[in-house]
Formats: structure tokens, C-alpha cells, sequence
């Protein structure tokens, strides 16, 4: 892959970081109009940094700024609700077709991981449990079980923000990801934003330790 290809992946990557933050916060929105507003405004900002990247070469100072921001919201949001603050987007054709958050406290379901629940929003658009031609972001790499997902549904290509010592399996542990013996394999592309969305998970569980 050429560096201005990766660059652009990363830029991406960073965008749609941005865009499930957000997304974070509006989900627990109580009032569906004030969701759907916060949504509306959401993407708005999303197309203008958008533009931006594409125009101006210091624009990546703002995009860390925004997540920086964001960052700080989604930490909130996590302490309220006692979830861990992990966020997925899925993309096709520069659309978010299928979004999730770690919902497994909230809805005692082992398998309602962000990815999980983003595929199966996805699918659901697609009306097909092949999500092709689809990218999956998401702040923290995949485990044993979103990376047999990933698989099944044929995404071919997944961002992730940092890896996961304990769980990882999409390089860390084992890479299931571009397992050669299996019948279809994705692209990984790691460390976006590595250290913001690795300080998050660090402070949540920091503050859950001192709760216990």
C-alpha cells in the first residue's frame, strides 16, 4: 500500500473516530428529537472536517483536537452508565450503515459487543449478511468472537484504535482477521488514534477499581 494510501486510510480513520464518539453521546440522548438533531449536526461536522482534510494539510491538528474533545464526553457517558466505552461504525460508500457501542452491562447479553451490533444495524440496511465494499472502525481491536463476525459477514477492511493485550485477535494474541486457512481475510490497519482511545479505557477502569 503507497504512504499517501495509508495516510488517507488514516485521515479516515480518524474522521470516523470522530463520527462514533459523537454518536456515543446522542445514543443516550433520552428525547428521540433532541437525538436526531444531535445526529443531524453531527454529520454536518463530520462533511466539513471532511472537506477540510481534503483541503489543508493542517487539518489532522484539528481532527485531534475534536477527538480530544470527544474523548472527554464519551468518559462521561461511560461512568453514568457503567459500560465500557467502546464505539463502532461501519462505512460503505462514505455512509455509516451500521453504528454500535458496548451495550453488554446494559442489555446482560455476553454478545453485545460494538461490532456485533454494528454488523447486525448494517446488515439490516444492506438486507444482506454480506456487508463487501465495507469498512469497520472501532476504538478497540477486536476480540475472539467481533473477529469471527467480521469474517463471516466478508467486511474487507477493519480500523481499530488500540489493541487489546487480554482479548486481541486481530494481530496481538492471534491475527483470526487474515487466518489463511479460512475462506475470506480483511485488512487490518491499527493504531489510529492509538493513544487517545487507549486513555480512555485506561481512565474508565482506573475509576472503576477505585469505585470497588
Amino acid at each position: 500500500m503507497s504512504m499517501k494510501k495509508k495516510l488517507s486510510l488514516t485521515m479516515a480513520g480518524s474522521l470516523c473516530l470522530i463520527l462514533l464518539l459523537n454518536i456515543i453521546l446522542s445514543l443516550y440522548t433520552t428525547q428521540a428529537s433532541l437525538r436526531r438533531e444531535s445526529e443531524r449536526k453531527m454529520l454536518l461536522a463530520a462533511r466539513q472536517v471532511a472537506a477540510s482534510i481534503e483541503q489543508s494539510q493542517e487539518s489532522a491538528g484539528m481532527v485531534e483536537r475534536q477527538i480530544g474533545e470527544l474523548l472527554h464526553v464519551a468518559a462521561k457517558l461511560a461512568e453514568e452508565l457503567g459500560e465500557v466505552p467502546i464505539g463502532a461504525v461501519i462505512v460503505r460508500n462514505g455512509e455509516i450503515i451500521g453504528r454500535g457501542y458496548n451495550l453488554r452491562e446494559t442489555s446482560q447479553d455476553a454478545t453485545a459487543h460494538a461490532e456485533i451490533v454494528a454488523i447486525r444495524e448494517a446488515s439490516i440496511a444492506v438486507q444482506s449478511w454480506r456487508l463487501l465494499d465495507c469498512t469497520l472502525y472501532v476504538t478497540l481491536e477486536p476480540c475472539p468472537m467481533c473477529s469471527g463476525a467480521i469474517v463471516q459477514s466478508r467486511i474487507p477492511r477493519v480500523v481499530y484504535g488500540t489493541y487489546d493485550p487480554k482479548a486481541g485477535c486481530a494481530g496481538t494474541l492471534m491475527n483470526l482477521l487474515q487466518e489463511p486457512r479460512f475462506n475470506h481475510r480483511t485488512e487490518v490497519i491499527a493504531d489510529v488514534l492509538q493513544e487517545e482511545c487507549a486513555g480512555l479505557l485506561t481512565q474508565f477502569f482506573r475509576k472503576l477499581r477505585g469505585k470497588a
